[in-house]
């Protein structure tokens, strides 16, 4: 641990989180080529320009994290973690390889990509909770916001990267292709997971099999304040302004009139700016509700720019602002709720998180698609924008609570400590 600085990337000080960080990296370049692929394929393809069924394509993607939260957050608290994500990688491993091969074959039709979409939801939603949460037992709480921090890093490194590359590659060789590489670049993480140091492992306290745990989580969210506050931000975010694959398509196909090349360059320079977000936040101290507040206002400011760019270079350049915003937003929230939350309950908060951020998507995605269709994307962008403000005000109404509930209990400490003076 001592060979690396205490600074940003002092997580990879850890021989398993180092080892975990490699595989998940090159995975998840994988990941950003079939996101790529599969809404062009939507999009330009399988529809005429129709930002509904790319809509319908995320609804069904993000739609089994809430349909499936019960169980979710059970399998996060109760079973091997480190087995549960090597059955959940295999699973979309498999899922992309089948996609795959539909394509390149020429066979794969609209409704393909839905039933795809929608297997690759359920295994993902059992995946999700069960990935944050096993970080910290790669690094302990200690370094959690870092190695969270360094995580998203990957995720959008691998953003600027995988998009890229999957536009050269479905002009080049066609989409199926893209879907293909992804399938094979889930061994890089597998092997990752076989090759770790269990004995080096911190394993959290596993909450007791009981009935009603699930009912548990929700009412220890509900009585938490600072909690709920979050999952309301998260909702209204998560639903209206994380639809990326509608706002930079639509933007890119209808507006600008860019090829798959270019499409891929947006998704990228978004990207860029999210690596930014993740430098700022790993190399920060513990976030606080002033975190919140400040990255979802310029989350909405960043859409609201976006809205009025008058060139593709000019919306390019709100992506890094809105990247940035989106990321800080996602690493606090992810961070306050795991280091707030006792270890049993851990799982099923994290859950609850998952299914609320992106199970919001089979409500908001319809919306923005239709929005898109009817109006233009750049309307489609207006509701990202409202999407980022209100959150901010849910925050900021929080801080004021806070600070009035603070300050009541130092008068009545005053109060209590004149009363007993001589």
């Amino acid at each position: 641990m001592s060979a690396w600085p205490r600074g940003v990337f002092r997580s990879l000080g850890v021989f398993n989180y180092r080892v975990w960080a490699a595989g998940a990296l090159v995975s998840n370049v994988g990941t950003w080529m079939q996101r790529t692929a599969q809404d062009w394929l939507v999009l330009t393809e399988l529809t005429d320009h129709n930002a509904s069924a790319v809509g319908v394509v995320l609804a069904l993607q993000f739609g089994p994290q809430l349909l499936l939260l019960p169980w979710t957050g059970f399998a996060a608290d109760h079973f091997n973690r480190r087995k549960l994500l090597i059955a959940t990688q295999a699973a979309m491993g498999a899922l992309a390889l089948g996609l795959g091969a539909l394509t390149v074959a020429g066979l794969a039709q609209l409704w393909h990509v839905y039933v795809f979409a929608f297997l690759f939801g359920c295994a993902a939603a059992f995946d999700a909770p069960v990935r944050q949460t096993f970080v910290s037992e790669l690094v302990g709480d200690a370094d959690l916001p870092n190695a969270v921090a360094l995580n998203s890093m990957s995720f959008n490194a691998a953003q600027m990267l995988g998009p890229a590359v999957a536009g050269l590659v479905i002009m080049s060789i066609g989409s199926g292709w893209a879907f293909l590489i992804n399938g094979a670049s889930f061994i890089a993480v597998l092997l990752s997971l076989c090759l770790l140091r269990v004995g080096e492992l911190r394993f959290l306290a596993s909450a007791p099999r009981a009935k009603g745990n699930f009912v548990k989580g929700l009412r220890y969210v509900w009585r938490r304040p600072d909690l709920l506050t979050i999952m309301i931000m998260l909702f209204l975010i998560g639903a209206f302004g994380w639809n990326f694959p509608i706002f930079i398509s639509t933007m890119a196909a209808s507006v600008f009139h860019a090829n798959a090349a270019g499409y891929g360059i947006l998704s990228s320079i978004m990207a860029a700016g999210a690596m930014s977000g993740a430098l700022l936040a790993a190399g920060s101290k513990k976030p606080d509700f002033r975190t919140l507040l400040a990255a979802s206002a310029i989350f909405g400011l960043g859409f609201a720019l976006a809205a009025v760019a008058p060139g593709y270079w000019t919306f390019a350049g709100s992506l890094v602002v809105i990247g940035a915003a989106a990321l800080v937003f996602a690493n606090a929230t992810n961070s306050l709720m795991q280091l707030s939350t006792e270890p049993e309950m851990r799982g099923r908060v994290m859950a609850i998180r998952v299914a609320i951020a992106l199970g919001g998507t089979p409500l908001g995605a319809p919306v923005v698609g239709w929005v898109a269709d009817q109006f233009g994307p750049r309307w489609a962008l207006a509701v990202g924008a409202a999407s980022g403000i209100v959150a901010a005000i849910v925050a900021a109404n929080y801080v004021r609570r806070e600070k009035i509930a603070h300050r009541r209990t130092f008068d009545a400490i005053q109060t209590a400590k004149s009363g007993i003076e001589p």
